[in-house]
């Protein structure tokens, strides 16, 4: 019977071999002891998948990152804004890489409604004091700049 830790091995059929499984839960165990110890900040630049270098994936990153960081007073506007930043960056890394355009059309408008739920909600913000005007004048360029970018790839 697998152990918590390699409950996932069971899904890949190895839990029959109770040397693999017990191999694997050992790997396991010490690469989250070893992650524990060492917080990854960045991906290292040979370790990225190339949508990784793409200037839409840099900018909604950082605007993700602004935002984050931006601790909006209005706990619901942050929120809010977190999760559109979130789900702006994230359905542009699901978009990016795919093949499919009818894919990638989906993704990147999720990623487009977002985006202007985003600024909405930094706009509100600002507007009644819970965001500073420089992070929201940042923000806004970041979004500028994303929403010129996804225009040009839903294209």
């Amino acid at each position: 019977m697998p152990t918590s830790n390699s409950t996932w091995f069971s899904r890949l059929d190895l839990a029959g071999d109770p040397r693999l499984l017990a191999i694997s839960a050992s790997l396991l165990r010490s690469e989250e002891a070893e992650m524990a110890h060492h917080p990854i900040i960045a991906v290292e630049v040979e370790a990225r998948f190339p949508f990784q270098s793409l200037d839409v994936y840099i900018a909604a990153r950082e605007l993700a990152a602004l935002v984050h960081g931006a601790r909006l007073a209005d706990a619901e506007l942050r929120d809010q804004a977190t999760r559109a930043a979130k789900s702006v960056f994230l359905n542009l890394c699901e978009g990016l890489p795919s093949d499919s355009g009818p894919m990638r059309r989906k993704h990147f408008a999720l990623a487009n409604g977002s985006l202007h739920e985003l600024v909405g909600a930094l706009d509100l913000a600002c507007a009644i004091g819970a965001l500073a005007p420089d992070p929201a004048r940042r923000a806004q360029a970041l979004a500028v700049r994303v929403k010129r970018m996804l225009r040009a790839l839903g294209r």
